[in-house]
């Protein structure tokens, strides 16, 4: 089962991080396709990568 905060809180982390990358990839002054593909692209690998590695699932009682 997913804990919905932690994925909450994850999501907000990433869309931090992908507006850092967005305002990285403008003051580089690069094309606009990249300014748009890049950060999406961060948003779902991370996510992927954060599901993969079972941060968002909830922790079981014993």
């Amino acid at each position: 089962m997913v804990s919905k905060p932690r994925v909450a809180l994850g999501m907000l982390v990433l869309a931090a991080l992908a507006g850092g990358l967005l305002a990285l990839l403008i003051s580089l002054d690069v094309g606009a396709f990249w300014a748009k593909t890049l950060p999406l692209v961060f948003l779902v690998g991370a996510a992927t990568f954060a599901q993969s590695l079972g941060l968002f699932n909830k922790k079981t009682k014993s």
